[in-house]
């Protein structure tokens, strides 16, 4: 449609920036016609009309008949009919377009963008007919203008409702009814992406479960349905959805925990004394100046001692005034500026809340009187104040007499008062009234607290203030590397679909489990719709817990509704917020390439985004936050422990489910099928999992059949890039596990669906098993306060890069996806990440937090993972092989109450472990106090004596774990890895040894319940006793042991030998080789052959047998011979083990196979076949080592560890790791000496009394100038006031009792404190300041303290480059990886 250039007295359509102007207004791409009508053509101009007669020289040229006249004035007649005709019409067409004009507000121009703007529409005011179900057809194209109710609205063929808006925002349309239904043709819209609706729009669903009357198959009730050919366009005010803290908010809003007190009959003066820089309770105490003359002095001399600026609050509890001296009363008055005193009375309630020499105008009173023990009222006295570091708060007074008892008290706190500083601009859209939600930053989900805005004008556009005050810490800040920032998510929108709620729990609704009604609204997608766009709508109370396929948000096989299946404008949901949910919150079922982001999910049942069948491929999630995802009842997964073993409708028939294996995987991100796309989520508060990869065998619910086998194991990984975990009690990320694929029955009880561990993720290209691996990337994820590990990961080829995990029970735990013969030998590999075993973030008390201890490096109370004596361990081995590698370690620092390790392993490991796990490159920072821990009998080891416990090891690549390069760890007690010259390490009780290390995997048959004993003939009185991976009693059995290279042992066993034994050689390189020597009785005959065993194909190449020599000597001279020599008068069947071919990358076999031995014994012996007491000392050798020890490394390793120092959720930012170490004469006297400021880990120390300043370029982050200073001069003001630059981050430490610290106080003012600090007796200091804006950095902060109280050493990390320090912007923009990413999934920009 053309634009108009100039005034006109039609509508002025503004056309879109792009686009063809022959697309109706309103249009929506998708992939049917458009869903608008164009609006009537304009009426082209009439005919010009024809003269009477014809000019004289025509008439003399043409000669016309009688006929040919009368047909042309025919003609003429016809013309002028026709030209009033049209005329007529072009008037019509004005005088409507007129009154549509007219029918919007004057001055509005129309937009061909906004829905509600169509010409086509009539407005519609059906209002309030709740038994009338209404339905809109073809050519009812409704303009809704005013709330209504109906029973149920049915949008059809052609027809189409709009929700009308205007530009003040002030139309406030709600809709309650049973249900929508929008059919083919049919179009729901309220406001559109370039037309965003502004006013408040409500859609309430009502209904009950137990009202079958308005029921539809396929839907229920209760529901927005869009079938096939339905729109349905929804378009809120955009919002940012959710921001990140930028500065801790401590429980109480003040970091000293406020104060409260009451107490009644609490006689005289009740006082205290606050620090106005801190809000600190510096002094309690009660003053007994009714009775005692003695107290009133003591009360005296305390106020004239007082520095000013102190905060000083008084109530009178009973009374205060028979002994109160006229002194103590002057000195009420000269010091706090008290009103009342002199005119205090008996019992009468008194208050004061007043500043140290501030005078009549800091002073707040209020007096009550006493009239028959009551004093009518509450005697309040209150000021607000603020901290040296900007945060706010109050100090209330009161007194009365109530009921008979006197009682006083008093509150210091920040109720209403707390302001939370947020990473993005979000004042123009949070409003006050909204909601909010600010994430758990510690190990339970339960302290995410919501909060309600008011208005705040001191605030910044990255500020907003909260009602109420917080109950638990809420990390804003980067600790220790990683970024624990919470999340705060905006829960209000502006357009509100929501169920209507009964207020308990009614009828068949497993009210056994939950007290609230839990039959909530839904919306359902099915395939073939026309149009879907969901942006910036809440939705609250959705979701039906009783019943399956009716969620919040559902697009129920929908197939691919991206460009790939036709549609023009892909679908998306975009910033949505569905929270008090009670069944999920977006569920994709059969649907491919659905873009979800900027959505929240908070407090929901079940699995929150919910991928269900597993054929669900090309789904992008980017930017989502889910937190509080709770147990639900619909699948086994979804259950908690309770509802697991209480719902066994579906199991067979006397079965009882096991909750840990089968229930407790609910999770926020549910992840069905591997190939799907995780950018910049997060998953902050699940009762298991944060983010779940779990593996379909075959395609199960609705779509059982459509496919007939998923192949998820095989199917490479989607992108996963810059998505973070935490307070999930489970794990942060887990990728393992599949889920059952048939019905229960007696072969196998268990419930369809329960969780089944079946599967393992191995992918390769094509999803095909015979075409090379394909790597999966876990790209920058941070994991944090996750209760039992960080990450669990089992499968290969897997990459785990640029990562961060802290305070995790386990930061993260690799498994193979298998083991031999099942694996062909995959490779996991962790590098560039930062593992932190406890960090400063010490969480809360609280919060169904469940253990509080002792930890951490500075040896504080702390919320604990799991137990206070958990072992906790940053990195944990499990199988192998992996790599680790070019990462950083800090914060394990054992207690007397528990082992805190670096790297440590699988606890009670019945697996086998192999000698192929490689560390190199690692760096330990030095509060790691533990580098590696290999069990000790006790709690949580139990014996320590499972094969796997005592087979652990790894490889020390560099010597950047042991300081020994090219070396094994493995357990003190295990002889069958040692030599004379291995350095043991008591602490781990472990032993650091040289040499080359494989493993022979040995299957056994014919005889159940055997412990195998090696014996190494070097050191034969330390066998090595395995039991066996299998369950005792089972006819097979195999063990695992890691065995010395050119080493010989003997095999021995606790029962009757049994009838075959298999050795394979796992992890040999070639040429690598053991002798052994098996038990067996003397009378056994053998058949012994070797061969090469394709695991791929399960054929069996290069058979050949054994023969046999004479002697043991004669064995030896022959190590390439396929021979066997038995000493029948030991027992003893030697042979060697050698491997021939080379292996291929990380196989645990050969490029050929695997290469095995299999000796099938015949004996009529059922003894107990060992050996040892005959075998030694005749075989007994002496220990040496093949490969000598390598000499200690001298030299720190300089490239070990990550480069980056920040595991960040935002990775295209930079910031600036400082650290500040100030010494006061205390920390002197005890023997510390060392005081410093260290910028990016460049330490800067100074070593004489007084002050040191650095500053900081706030872009780059190069340091500009470092100065030191004896005392507070002239010299020193100066460089304060005008010698440092602008856009300068300044640093102070000080040392010793610097000279002159009170007359620092007012020049960091400018530097962005709140006020001046009182620094009158304070020993120690550290400031973190800014120079350069108007409005201070949060992370602005000035420590002080004196005695035993003082900072100590502190760490901050700083963003660089900010836009807010006066920044320019780089010459060269830098391009966000994740918005690289996103393009890459999607196709969009």
């Amino acid at each position: 449609m053309p634009t108009s250039d100039g005034p006109s007295r039609f509508p002025v359509f503004a056309a879109p920036p792009k686009g063809s102007h022959q697309r109706s207004p309103g249009y929506v791409p998708g992939r049917v016609a458009p869903v608008r009508s164009p609006p009537p053509a304009k009426a082209p101009p009439p005919p010009p009309i024809k003269p009477h007669g014809l000019p004289s020289q025509r008439q003399a040229t043409f000669s016309l008949s009688e006929e040919n006249q009368r047909r042309e004035r025919a003609q003429s007649l016809r013309l002028r009919k026709n030209t009033i005709i049209c005329f007529g019409v072009s008037i019509g067409a004005f005088f409507l377009s007129l009154i549509l004009v007219l029918s919007l507000t004057s001055g509005d121009i129309l937009d061909e963008n906004c829905p509600d703007h169509n010409p086509s529409l009539s407005n519609w005011n059906p209002g309030h007919q709740p038994e009338k179900a209404i339905v809109v057809r073809r050519g009812d194209l409704f303009r809704l203008e005013s709330s209504a109710t109906f029973h149920s609205l049915t949008i059809q063929s052609g027809g189409r409702v709009v929700f009308a808006d205007n530009p003040e925002g002030s139309k406030n349309i709600s809709l309650r009814t049973r249900h929508i239904l929008i059919e083919n043709g049919g179009a729901l819209h309220i406001g559109a992406p370039k037309c965003r609706y502004r006013s408040h729009a409500a859609i309430a669903l009502v209904g009950r479960s137990d009202s079958k009357d308005s029921n539809v198959p396929g839907l229920g009730g209760k529901f927005i349905g869009v079938m096939s050919g339905g729109t349905l366009e929804l378009h809120g005010t955009e919002r940012v959805s959710w921001s990140l803290l930028t500065k801790s908010v401590p429980a109480s809003g003040l970091r000293t925990g406020g104060d409260a007190f009451q107490r009644n009959f609490s006689r005289g003066i009740n006082l205290r004394v606050v620090d106005q820089d801190t809000a600190d309770i510096l002094l309690r105490e009660r003053y007994d100046t009714h009775e005692s003359r003695n107290d009133s002095r003591r009360l005296t001399q305390l106020l004239r001692s007082l520095p000013s600026g102190r905060i000083v609050t008084l109530a009178v509890g009973d009374s205060a005034v028979k002994s109160l001296l006229d002194e103590t009363k002057k000195a009420l008055e000269e010091t706090l500026g008290s009103s009342y005193v002199y005119d205090l009375k008996y019992r009468q309630a008194w208050a004061l809340v007043s500043v140290v020499g501030g005078g009549n105008t800091s002073c707040s009173e209020d007096v009550r009187e006493h009239e028959n023990h009551d004093t009518g009222g509450r005697a309040l006295a209150r000021r607000n104040f603020t901290t040296v570091n900007g945060v706010h708060f109050s100090v209330t007074a009161y007194s009365e007499w109530k009921n008979g008892f006197p009682i006083s008290g008093f509150q210091v706190d920040a109720v209403d008062q707390v302001v939370l500083n947020l990473q993005d601009e979000v004042q123009q859209t949070w409003h006050p009234g909204n909601q909010i939600v600010v994430a758990s930053t510690d190990y339970s989900m339960h302290q995410a607290e919501e909060f309600t805005l008011l208005p705040c004008p001191h605030c910044t556009t990255q500020q907003v203030r909260i009602q109420g005050k917080p109950l638990y810490n809420h990390v804003g800040e980067i600790i220790d590397g990683v970024d624990m920032r919470a999340e705060v998510a905006l829960l209000s929108r502006n357009i509100l679909i929501y169920g209507e709620m009964e207020n308990s729990c009614y009828g068949n609704n497993f009210c056994q489990f939950y007290s609230h009604d839990t039959y909530g609204g839904h919306i359902k997608i099915f395939g073939n719709f026309s149009s879907v766009h969901l942006s910036y709508v809440e939705l609250k109370n959705m979701g039906q817990q009783r019943e399956k396929s009716r969620y919040p948000i559902h697009f129920h096989m929908c197939g691919d509704v991206d460009q790939k299946g036709g549609y023009w404008e892909p679908t998306y949901v975009d910033g949505l917020s569905i929270h008090h949910s009670f069944s999920r919150c977006i569920t994709i079922h059969a649907t491919n390439g659905l873009l979800v982001k900027n959505t929240v999910g908070y407090d929901t049942l079940g699995h929150c985004f919910f991928l269900e069948d597993g054929i669900e491929q090309r789904n992008t999630f980017y930017r989502n936050l889910g937190l509080l995802t709770r147990p639900g009842t619909l699948l086994p997964t979804d259950r908690n422990d309770t509802l697991c073993l209480s719902i066994k409708d579906k199991v067979y028939k006397g079965y009882t489910p096991s909750p840990s294996t089968e229930c407790k995987a609910v999770s926020t991100f549910w992840i069905t099928n591997p190939n799907n796309n995780l950018i910049s989520n997060a998953a902050a508060g699940s009762q298991d999992a944060g983010i779940w990869f779990v593996f379909h065998s075959s395609s199960t619910g609705d779509s059982h059949g459509l496919v007939p086998e998923t192949k998820a194991e095989l199917t490479p990984l989607g992108i996963f890039y810059n998505n973070r975990i935490h307070s999930n009690f489970k794990a942060g990320l887990f990728i393992d596990k599949g889920v059952k694929t048939s019905n229960a029955s007696a072969a196998d009880p268990r419930e369809y669906l329960c969780l089944d561990n079946n599967a393992r993720f191995r992918p390769h290209q094509n999803a095909d098993a015979s075409r090379p691996r394909v790597a999966a990337v876990i790209d920058t994820l941070v994991s944090f306060k996750n209760n039992d590990m960080g990450a669990w990961i089992r499968g290969g080829d897997i990459v785990i890069r640029n990562s961060g995990f802290a305070d995790n029970g386990v930061g993260l735990s690799f498994a193979s996806d298998g083991s031999y013969p099942k694996d062909e030998g995959s490779s996991q590999e962790v590098t560039q990440s930062l593992f932190v075993g406890e960090s400063r973030n010490r969480g809360t008390n609280g919060g169904q937090n469940k253990y509080w201890g002792l930890g951490g490096t500075d040896g504080k109370m702390r919320t604990l993972p799991r137990n206070r004596t958990f072992p906790i361990r940053g990195f944990q081995i499990y199988d192998g092989p992996l790599r680790l590698t070019c990462s950083t370690f800090r914060g394990f620092i054992p207690t007397p109450e528990r082992y805190t390790s670096a790297v440590g392993f699988s606890l009670k490991n019945t697996w086998q472990l192999t000698p192929r796990n490689n560390m190199s490159h690692l760096h330990f920072h030095s509060t790691v106090g533990l580098r590696s821990f290999f069990g000790r009998p006790g709690q949580w080891f139990e014996e320590n004596d499972l094969d796997g416990d005592k087979n652990s090891i790894f490889h020390d690549v560099d010597g950047s774990v042991t300081g020994y390069k090219d070396t094994y760890v493995g357990r003190a007690d295990n002889f069958l890895i040692q030599h004379p010259s291995c350095v043991n390490q008591p602490l781990w009780n472990g032993v650091i040894c040289s040499g080359h290390y494989s493993q022979v995997y040995i299957q056994t048959q014919g005889a159940p319940s055997l412990t195998l004993s090696i014996n190494r003939d070097e050191y034969p009185a330390a066998p090595l006793v395995l039991r066996g991976i299998n369950s005792q009693g089972a006819p097979s059995q195999q063990y695992q042991p890691v065995l010395m290279m050119s080493k010989s042992y003997t095999l021995h066993w606790s029962g009757p030998v049994p009838r075959e034994v298999v050795l394979s050689l796992i992890n040999f390189e070639k040429d690598d080789w053991v002798l052994v020597g098996l038990c067996y009785p003397p009378d056994a005959t053998f058949l012994i052959m070797a061969d090469i065993n394709d695991r791929q194909s399960n054929t069996f190449d290069d058979i050949t047998d054994y023969g046999p020599v004479f002697s043991l000597g004669d064995l030896e001279s022959r190590p390439l011979d396929r021979k066997y020599y038995f000493d029948k008068n030991v027992g003893l069947l030697w042979l060697y083990l050698r491997a021939r071919h080379g292996r291929d990358g990380h196989s645990y076999c050969s490029v050929k196979g695997c290469e095995r031995v299999k000796v099938t014994a015949t004996t009529s012996s059922q003894q107990t076949c060992n050996c040892t007491s005959k075998a030694y000392p005749k075989y007994a050798k002496t220990p040496v080592a093949v490969l000598p020890m390598p000499t200690p490394e001298t030299q720190p390793c300089k490239d070990c560890g990550a480069t980056q120092r920040v595991f960040t959720s935002e990775p295209w930012m930079s910031y600036l790791q400082t650290q500040i170490k100030s010494l006061s004469v205390k920390e002197q006297q005890r023997g510390d000496n060392l005081s410093f400021i260290a910028v990016n880990e460049e330490m800067m120390a100074f070593t004489e009394p007084g002050y040191l300043v650095v500053s900081v370029d706030a872009c780059s982050g190069k340091v500009t100038k470092k100065v030191s200073f004896a005392k507070m001069d002239d010299k020193m003001k100066q460089h304060l006031t005008t010698g440092i630059s602008k856009r300068s981050i300044v640093l102070m430490a000080t040392r010793g009792q610097p000279e002159g610290l009170p007359d620092v106080a007012p020049y960091l003012i400018p530097l962005g404190l709140a006020k001046a600090a009182d620094l009158h007796n304070k020993e120690s200091v550290a400031l973190w300041a800014f120079q350069g804006s108007t409005s201070p950095p949060p992370w602005v902060s000035l420590q002080a303290g004196q005695g035993d109280d003082i900072p100590g050493p502190q760490e901050r990390f700083l963003p660089l480059a900010q836009q807010a320090y006066g920044c320019p912007p780089p010459a060269v923009q830098q391009t966000r990886r994740d918005l690289e990413l996103l393009h890459q999934a999607t196709g969009l920009q």
